[in-house]
């Protein structure tokens, strides 16, 4: 879990298959919030990467609020979003409230001291079920909008 420092009840979850050499997939191209319209809005799922763009290989993070600065942007390749929660994101923010400690660099003082066992999870058929809402991840703000 991450939290602003100003704003503590934001940030994001991350979770994924960590560091275990059996799981970790091959690295694979990026694709930018630029290519796919997804913006880091409230429960945006994207793939965590290291310092390369293209060096995701198996874990992901939620956002718990807006997070823009995680889009990409003219020099910054940003992170690949490619979902958003549909249900469930009291849960992510319960995830984020958790006592945090340990880490290190960024992450100092952000990692979850008790672990969070992954119950349940539906994968979605994939087929689209509109809702007639605004899809709010593909709204286009600030200066780079396109009109």
């Amino acid at each position: 879990a991450s939290r602003q420092k100003s704003a503590p009840k934001l940030g994001f979850v991350q979770g994924g298959i960590r560091t275990d050499a059996r799981r970790i997939l091959p690295p694979f191209p990026l694709e930018t919030t630029a290519k796919t319209g997804i913006k880091h809005i409230d429960g945006t799922i994207s793939m965590a990467r290291g310092m390369t763009p293209a060096s995701a290989g198996g874990n992901f993070f939620i956002t718990v609020g807006p997070a823009p600065a995680m889009d990409a942007r003219p020099g910054y390749p940003g992170y690949a979003a490619f979902g958003h929660v549909v249900a469930g994101m009291d849960v992510i923010k319960r995830i984020l409230a958790k006592p945090t400690g340990g880490g290190m660099d960024a992450f100092k003082d952000q990692m979850i001291l008790k672990r969070v066992a992954l119950v349940s999870a539906r994968r979605l058929d994939g087929v689209a079920k509109p809702t007639g809402l605004p899809r709010a991840w593909l709204i286009k703000t600030g200066p780079d909008r396109k009109k």
